[in-house]
């Protein structure tokens, strides 16, 4: 599975913690990441990581175009509600994204708990049936 790990400032640490504790399980996975969130995972966890631009600079839209072309199995996103964030509209495109393609979201830690128990389970396995098919976005 291709997963992207995003982070806004206040929730890098919080990212990097989260991907050590399930290292093992993302280590079976492709990973792909925002530029400083990308960087500071690979370099707790040493696991490889394709890193894109930071996000407001478009590593945001970068991974969107992956989950338009049925490239992304799954995003954990952990935001920031209570800081402004100037690339706003990016994020909320990102989100949209997710939604229009059924690609699983995690913005929180709890959410990101249920999504990697998930994937350590199999229970995404129904993305390879949508790849196989050439993808749906529900229309």
């Amino acid at each position: 599975m291709n997963i992207a790990l995003i982070a806004h400032d206040k929730k890098k640490n919080d990212l990097v913690q989260f991907s050590t504790a399930y290292q093992t399980i993302f280590a079976k996975h492709t990973l792909f990441a925002t530029g400083t969130t990308g960087a500071r995972i690979s370099e707790a966890t040493g696991l490889p990581i394709t890193r894109f631009q930071s996000g407001p600079l478009g590593g945001d839209q970068e991974i969107g175009a992956m989950i338009a072309k049925n490239q992304m199995d799954a995003v954990f996103f952990f935001r920031d509600p209570l800081t402004s964030q100037p690339h706003e509209p990016d994020v909320t495109a990102l989100v949209r994204l997710c939604d229009v393609y059924s690609i699983p979201l995690a913005t929180n830690m709890g959410t990101a708990e249920l999504l990697i128990r998930g994937l350590e389970e199999g229970l995404m396995d129904w993305r390879n049936i949508v790849k196989e098919n050439g993808g749906s976005n529900g229309k």
